[in-house]
């Protein structure tokens, strides 16, 4: 296979996932989705447009992985979840959409901040609290 190709190949399915995540975010919003498939769904979009990554994207080979393998499990996992039908309504809404243009979403943005900066709050100060406790 030429580099060509499988450059070509990577950013189809690059644009694949970005459609499904987007697709994903819709069908957590729609009523027909179960809760836990919503629940699961809003991890993965979250943890997808998080800047913040398990493995930090600096780690060389590890870094990247992580979002190779995660983000395709549980988009694959949560695909399962959802009805078939819903999720291609959602398809077709998503492909749409970014055909119009990147959708932007700066109040989920910002959730996703807001929960991260909280989370590392409490690991702060749960560390803080164990370091003055052992003192």
């Amino acid at each position: 296979m030429t580099a060509r190709r499988l450059k070509e190949k990577w950013s189809k399915r690059a644009h694949e996932l970005s459609a499904d995540s987007y697709a994903l975010y819709l069908a957590a919003r729609d009523p027909r989705v179960p809760w836990y498939a919503k629940l699961l769904a809003a991890a993965v979009v979250a943890y997808a447009v998080s800047p913040i990554d398990l493995i930090p994207d600096f780690i060389p080979v590890i870094g990247l992985l992580d979002d190779m393998i995660i983000v395709p499990l549980g988009l694959a996992l949560a695909l399962k979840m959802i009805p078939r039908e819903v999720m291609e309504e959602h398809r077709r809404e998503a492909e749409g959409r970014l055909a119009e243009g990147v959708p932007r979403r700066w109040v989920g943005a910002v959730v996703v901040i807001c929960i991260w900066i909280l989370l590392l709050w409490l690991a702060g100060k749960s560390v803080v609290k164990r370091l003055a406790w052992k003192t």
